[in-house]
């Protein structure tokens, strides 16, 4: 079982900058796609980003795409979401997540984190 913790999240004014870690003890996170979801209140939960494990293929929702920038250590097993230029409407639970078969799907995603909060204020 991979045990994933996300961090980072936080309340930041529209415009400001956040950074989301996600990280392991006890497994490696190399063999394994990793993604970013996110859910508000009262909306389904959706795709933000996603990384193959070679980091070779990266993946972003229209909706942050060049705003946010998905990245990973292998070598420390974490997993990074810089959030640039953020919009009160990226307010939302952020998740982890780990998987070995796609990128996009939350069906693809085995092992999933309790998430992190993030705010922004207009």
């Amino acid at each position: 079982q991979v045990q994933l913790v996300e961090s980072g999240g936080g309340l930041v004014q529209a415009g400001g900058s956040l950074r989301l870690s996600c990280a392991t003890s006890g497994h490696t996170l190399s063999g394994y796609n990793m993604g970013w979801f996110r859910q508000a209140p009262g909306n389904e939960r959706e795709f933000v980003s996603a990384i193959a494990w070679s980091g070779a293929n990266t993946r972003y929702a229209d909706a942050v795409k060049g705003r946010f920038t998905i990245s990973r250590d292998n070598a420390k097993n974490t997993l990074f979401l810089q959030m640039n230029s953020l919009k009160p409407e990226d307010t939302a639970v952020y998740y982890c997540a780990a998987g070995s078969v796609g990128l996009m799907w939350e069906n693809d995603y085995h092992y999933w984190g309790q998430g992190t909060q993030v705010t922004v204020s207009s």
